[in-house]
């Protein structure tokens, strides 16, 4: 189960089902170790502090469902030009993804191309883990990030 374009066009078609064209926006969709998508976009508010990643909702149905997330991308449209881009994974969203493990495929921005994706594995995108200082060096397990 891997990030592919199936998953990304997903997240798509999710930001243009919420946002309209001349409006910024992004969604994200998330892969399960069953094969299935989950897509979900941000929530906006007025009071930033409120306010939600894109990838944020598909996470928590995923860990509501007891599935594991294999593969996470989120996109942004650019209402200037209509433009997808993919957007890597801010430290909070590496964070949550975390939970399942070092192996879990990112989108990120080629950087040749910003409107081409690539595919990397979460310990790719964040080498020098934190939270490995108290797993012995290792990544921590499942069960050590619900302790």
């Amino acid at each position: 189960m891997t990030l592919d374009q199936a998953l990304v066009d997903a997240a798509i078609a999710q930001l243009d089902r919420r946002w309209p064209a001349d409006e910024p926006g992004g969604a994200a969709a998330v892969r399960l170790d069953d094969g299935r998508i989950l897509t979900s976009v941000g929530f906006d508010n007025i009071h930033a502090s409120v306010s939600l990643c894109q990838e944020t909702g598909a996470y928590c149905q995923a860990y509501t469902l007891d599935r594991r997330v294999t593969a996470s991308v989120c996109v942004f449209r650019d209402p200037e030009d209509g433009r997808y881009v993919i957007l890597p994974p801010c430290g909070i969203c590496q964070e949550r993804l975390a939970l399942w493990g070092p192996d879990v495929e990112v989108g990120v921005p080629d950087p040749e191309d910003p409107t081409r994706w690539l595919s990397r594995r979460l310990a790719d995108v964040n080498p020098y883990y934190w939270a490995r200082h108290f797993a012995g060096g290792a990544w921590p397990s499942t069960a050590m990030h619900a302790e």
